[in-house]
């Protein structure tokens, strides 16, 4: 069930449409240095949002100077001292100008959204050395011009390669939807060339702790609520390949030190089906559920649905960042989930989940319509 409509043009490099399209579109990295690389300052812009997190750790283990900023200009608890931490809106004029202030190293842009934040960024080329700007998946179409934006129509759900390469089809770029803003950034970054050598990370399905909405609680609710019965649609086969934190933040150490104008998959180095993670959190929790395989798609829309539910599988084709940046997977997905499970977890804890994850709640489905399950198990 990924989300956010339809161009066609060659990548150089919040989620629109209906409740099941939105859904899908809502460990320690290696600190060893890269052979001939100089520090210097990276300026984090998103510092403390989930992947934010993440690449302020791992820029900081490579020896970089880093300024996290946000909007509340808050900072992490494991933070040492040395991390610089700045309120900062984009948004208000001149504020990423004065937050820059004589220049930086490298920017690393995790919350840029649309063409006038590339605009935004490009206006300031003369104090940015170079930049790392996480974009999305969620900016390919398929050879018949369907897309996360066309996927609730009558076979609209887009079937791509398996994997899916940086140079294909994408939707054109626009202000309509999530994808076409996201391809909107990217172009306007990439045009610069040299002006800004920018590195473009299309994100999967976003995992990890301090996630706003995480896929993960599907299963994990279910778990501790003592649920013992689990439908999964379509066989429970659907592939939305997921990116660990971790994973994307060592995109961005890598890229970082290899300034350049490059559009790159980011990705986990699996991408299992819904069936199998919901077995790798059941052995996280240490409980066994029953699953039950509907064949086709959700009866009445929600019975069997899931963060990842999708027709067809989405997965990434990782070759071209293991190639350019030498890039290899900090953490696989199963070893990344105790983590992810405890903080999930925790942060639940004596909460109704729309309170707690109000990020998955504004989607507007309710994930856990426990009658509804029992009421479809009861009629088969």
């Amino acid at each position: 069930m990924p989300a956010p409509p339809r161009g066609s043009s060659r990548a150089g490099n919040a989620e629109g449409g209906s409740a099941h399209g939105a859904i899908l579109w809502a460990a320690t990295p290696d600190a060893r240095s890269v052979p001939g690389m100089t520090k210097g300052n990276a300026f984090v812009l998103g510092a403390t949002g989930q992947v934010g997190r993440a690449a302020v750790k791992a820029l900081l283990a490579d020896g970089w100077e880093v300024t996290a900023a946000s909007r509340g200009g808050g900072r992490d608890g494991r933070w040492p001292a040395e991390v610089r931490s700045v309120a900062l809106d984009r948004n208000e004029e001149g504020a990423l100008a004065a937050g820059l202030g004589d220049g930086v190293d490298v920017l690393v842009d995790i919350v840029a959204y649309d063409a006038g934040h590339g605009r935004q960024l490009t206006g300031l080329a003369d104090r940015i050395g170079s930049a790392v700007v996480v974009s999305s998946g969620a900016v390919y179409e398929d050879d018949r011009g369907r897309s996360f934006d066309t996927q609730d129509r009558p076979d609209g759900f887009p079937a791509y390669p398996v994997p899916i390469p940086e140079d294909w089809v994408t939707v054109a770029p626009g202000d309509g939807t999530y994808g076409t803003r996201k391809i909107a950034l990217e172009r306007e970054l990439l045009a610069a060339g040299e002006a800004l050598p920018t590195t473009v990370l299309r994100a999967g399905a976003i995992h990890g702790p301090y996630c706003p909405g995480p896929r993960e609680l599907w299963f994990v609710k279910r778990a501790l609520d003592g649920r013992p019965v689990r439908p999964l649609a379509y066989g429970g086969a659907s592939r939305f390949h997921p990116a660990h934190v971790d994973n994307l933040a060592e995109l961005v150490r890598l890229a970082a030190a290899r300034p350049g104008s490059r559009v790159l998959n980011g990705a986990d180095p699996e991408a299992p089906t819904v069936a199998e993670i919901g077995a790798a959190i059941d052995a996280v929790l240490g409980v066994e559920s029953e699953t039950v395989l509907i064949e086709g798609a959700p009866p009445g829309d929600l019975v069997g649905l899931t963060p990842w539910t999708a027709p067809h599988p989405i997965v990434y084709d990782m070759t071209a960042a293991e190639r350019t940046l030498g890039y290899r997977p900090v953490v696989s997905y199963a070893e990344s989930l105790p983590a992810t499970v405890e903080w999930l977890a925790g942060h639940l804890a004596g909460r109704e989940w729309r309170e707690a994850f109000p990020g998955l709640a504004r989607y507007g489905v309710d994930f856990f319509d426990y009658a509804a399950e029992d009421a479809w198990l009861a009629s088969r």
